[in-house]
This record gives C-alpha cells, structure tokens and sequence, in this order.
C-alpha cells in the first residue's frame, strides 16, 4: 500500500485526535522523503544537461542563497532556492515553513515582487500559528503547519511554482497557490489575462460541472458538491481561479481540499480542453 493508499483509508476512519496528528506528520515526513529523492535525481538530470534550465530547490540561509547567485557558473539562469525556513516543534505543535526565493529574471522588479509576495505569506503564516499556539482556550490542541514549493513546469518560456501548505488540527486541510510565471515577457500570467472577456467564468464552470457529472458516473467513488438549487456547493469559478498551465499547454483549474469535493479527495483539478474556451481565448500563444 503506498502512502496515498494509506491517507485515504486512514481518512475514511474515524480514530482518536491524537492518532489523526500522528499519522499525518509521518504521512509529512513520508512524502519529504521522495521529494528529496526526486531532488537529488533531477540534480543529476540538470548537470548531464548543459542547455537545461537549472531550478534547484535546497535549504540554504539567506545568506547562502545570495552567494549561490554568484557561482559563476550558473551564470543568469533562473533559480529557485529556499530562501528562509521557520521550524517550530514541542509536543503537541509542530510547523515547518519554507520561504522559496526565485533570482535570475531580468526583471527585477517582477522578481522583487515576487520574493516579497513569499516571503510576506509565509512569513504572516508561521507568525499567526506561534499566536494560535499561545492561546489559553487550544487546551493542548494537536496542531501542525506544513509549507513547501516545488517547480512544475519550467521550459524556456514558462516557470510554474506550486506553493503547497497543510494544516492540521482535529483533522487536516490540504491547499496549493500556483504562480504561473512567463520568462520571455517576464509577467505572471492571470487567468482573466487569457482570455478576451469575462464570458470565460461561465464557460470553464460549465465545462467543470460536465467534468463532474462525468467522473462521478463512472466512478462511485467520486463525489463533487454540486449545487442543485436544494443544496449548497460548486456553482462557478472565481475570476481569479487558481490556475496554471501544464506542459501539453492546457489550462488547469485547481480547486483546495474540501472546496468541491470531501476530504478525502484532496486538491482537485480539472484540466480544460482548449476546443472549450478556443473561441474566447486571446491568442493561442499560452494554451495551446
């Protein structure tokens, strides 16, 4: 049984609050362990590949993190490190924050921008926990933060960062911000950018509700809260949707645990045929 197996059927169990806070920092530490599996592989891959675009994810102190920018040898390419990280762990709370920091753009100030943007939410996370955490009323609550980033996609044009968090109190709550980052023209890309109107709300929910109705028809195992005029749930997307693009350049939509669907579903994402929204696309330049 692999580690998602063992999530799914622990959460489909009801066990004591002591047990959930457990189970679900191994589940932590578990998946820590293959990423950095996976960073040390794609380590190997960067090197053997003198053309490749080098994006390394490490745990550095600022200071290192800067004097990594001046290896020669990376020359200008973009970077992503780990810029700070806040720990934090007693017996019952536990947190551990990691701040990415991205350098190589030649913009600036769009790098600038971005740096801040990380570091203000990670920063404002960790300090809101150590201020739940001093409360009287927690009783000695089992509590946990988890953040981390990772790059998804990075082409000569494109760099898709995934800022991932967990919390975990009586039960856990899974969510992801993606930054979808366009090299050439050094901008993030919006999804409102995308497309020639706002029409596109309407368009990709419908798309999404069918998606639903689909899955949920072949697969008992699949349920969607899909609002039906007697119940609450999904009726439409937010203009500002979180979103990113994959590497086949389709449009992803990507909604947090417990936004569409139970728990015990995770991050859900819905990947948009471009024949849906062609007609109400700007160009094709980014969805392909």
């Amino acid at each position: 049984m692999n580690i998602s197996d063992m999530k799914k059927e622990y959460e489909n169990t009801p066990i004591p609050e002591e047990l959930d806070f457990l189970v679900r920092r191994t589940l932590k530490k578990e998946n820590d362990k293959v990423k950095r599996h996976k960073w040390t592989k794609n380590i190997m891959t960067g090197v053997a590949s003198a053309a490749a675009l080098f994006v390394i994810t490490v745990n550095v102190s600022p200071a290192a993190a800067n004097a990594m920018a001046e290896v020669p040898a990376l020359g200008n390419l973009v970077k992503v490190v780990t810029f700070r990280e806040y720990t934090y762990k007693d017996g019952h709370y536990e947190a551990d924050v990691k701040v990415p920091k991205v350098t190589g753009l030649d913009n600036k100030e769009l790098e600038k921008h971005l740096n801040e943007k990380y570091l203000e939410e990670n920063t404002k996370l960790y300090k809101d926990f150590i201020k739940e955490i001093g409360t009287d009323d927690l009783n000695k609550a089992n509590l946990a933060l988890f953040t981390d980033y990772k790059v998804i996609l990075d082409t000569d044009s494109l760099l898709v960062m995934a800022n991932e968090k967990l919390e975990i109190a009586a039960s856990g709550a899974q969510s992801v911000h993606y930054d979808t980052i366009d090299k050439k023209n050094q901008l993030v890309i919006t999804l409102s950018s995308l497309f020639k109107d706002d029409s596109y709300i309407d368009v990709i929910t419908k798309n999404i509700l069918t998606q639903m109705k689909e899955q949920m028809a072949k697969d008992e195992g699949k349920t969607y809260f899909i609002a039906d005029g007697t119940e609450d749930g999904f009726k439409t997307i937010a203009a500002d949707q979180n979103f990113y693009l994959n590497k086949d350049g389709k449009l992803v939509i990507s909604f947090n645990e417990y936004d569409v669907a139970p728990g015990v579903m995770g991050i859900v994402e819905f990947v948009i045929p471009t024949e849906a929204i062609k007609d109400i696309l700007v160009s094709d330049y980014y969805v392909k």
